[in-house]
């Protein structure tokens, strides 16, 4: 699987005139980035994205916590995820 971001803004815009950097970011997905992304739904919680995680790549997918937290601390510094304390409503509702 692969997201893309648009890279928007003063600084991405000047990177892109004078370093020839794409407009478009292509991010891609291993696997396990895959699965869990297709189950991000505004519901569950890190650590139940990490239990299913770990239920379907076994110790593949160890050190499953530590991985996971890093996996959607680095989808959110994309933005392509916003994350919310339990019990707060997800934004965009």
């Amino acid at each position: 699987m692969t997201l893309h971001k648009e890279n928007t803004g003063l600084f991405n815009k000047a990177a892109q005139k004078l370093l020839h950097k794409p407009r478009v970011s292509h991010i891609h997905l291993d696997k396990m980035g895959s699965f869990v992304w297709t189950r991000i739904d505004g519901q569950r919680t890190v650590g139940q994205l990490a239990d299913l995680a770990a239920e379907q790549f076994g110790p593949k997918a160890d050190p499953v916590y530590p991985r996971m937290a890093k996996y959607i601390q680095i989808l959110a510094s994309y933005e392509f995820i916003t994350l919310a304390n339990p019990g707060e409503e997800p934004a965009g509702r």
